[in-house]
């Protein structure tokens, strides 16, 4: 059962005072790696509204992810190859791909980020030491990118944003990537997941897409739900 959860952004909200973050803790979940008819008629729902309200339309002339991509070169990121989680799903379904099956959770969330484009992510609670925080990076700090069978620490720059717990980073650049010690997996029976904005008026969607997630992952992943939202005016906030 999780116990009360911290999330803190004060170190980055003078930079970016317009960045609101849901924080998401599902407890007593169950995880799947196969897709139900229920969960694939979820993810196809996504997949064409997200088509139908931005088909082809390049990232750079969509605010919402033109917006992170402003936010990351404000902390030094030059390269096109480094984009925030939710312009990557829609790329892939510009280049005429499906979401990928990953697991019920991931599934369900990446559903909710592409309709949406709010970067969404998770982490197994269990491998995550709060207090959780949205800050700069720090000499010290480490990153094992998930996938990389070689466990190779791969360290942020000093100053890049970053997702991190009391040990370790949970994601570089912001929502970029996410590091492998705490990813969802067949064990996980309690997650914490974050729903991001950066773009004001995207920023006012972030409560609408954490009660839509409290509602759906229950349906689909079982457990319960209880969330807070963290922004400029209110930078530190508790879950229970």
């Amino acid at each position: 059962m999780a116990s009360m959860i911290r999330l803190d952004i004060r170190e980055i909200r003078q930079d970016f005072p317009n960045f609101r973050v849901a924080l998401l803790v599902a407890d007593g979940i169950a995880i799947s790696f196969v897709r139900t008819p229920a969960l694939d008629t979820v993810l196809a729902g996504a997949e064409v509204a997200a088509w139908d309200q931005w088909g082809d339309t390049p990232a750079a002339e969509i605010p919402e992810l033109s917006a992170w991509r402003e936010a990351y070169r404000a902390f030094g990121v030059k390269k096109t190859s480094y984009r925030s989680s939710a312009e990557r799903l829609l790329r892939l379904l510009q280049k005429g791909e499906r979401l990928p099956q990953v697991s019920n959770l991931v599934d369900l969330y990446n559903a909710i980020s592409l309709r949406t484009l709010l970067p969404v992510g998770a982490d197994d609670l269990a491998h995550v030491v709060p207090p959780l925080a949205f800050r700069h990076a720090r000499p010290g700090d480490d990153f094992v990118a998930l996938g990389d069978a070689a466990q190779r620490n791969d360290p942020p720059k000093e100053g890049e944003v970053v997702y991190a717990d009391g040990e370790k980073i949970l994601c570089r650049r912001w929502n970029w990537y996410q590091d492998a010690r705490s990813a969802i997996a067949d064990g996980t029976r309690c997650a914490v997941l974050t729903v991001q904005a950066i773009e004001p008026a995207s920023a006012q969607k972030v409560e609408t897409v954490a009660d839509e997630l409290a509602r759906l992952i229950p349906a689909h992943c079982g457990g319960r739900v209880s969330w807070a939202i963290a922004d400029n005016a209110n930078p530190v906030v508790d879950v229970v």
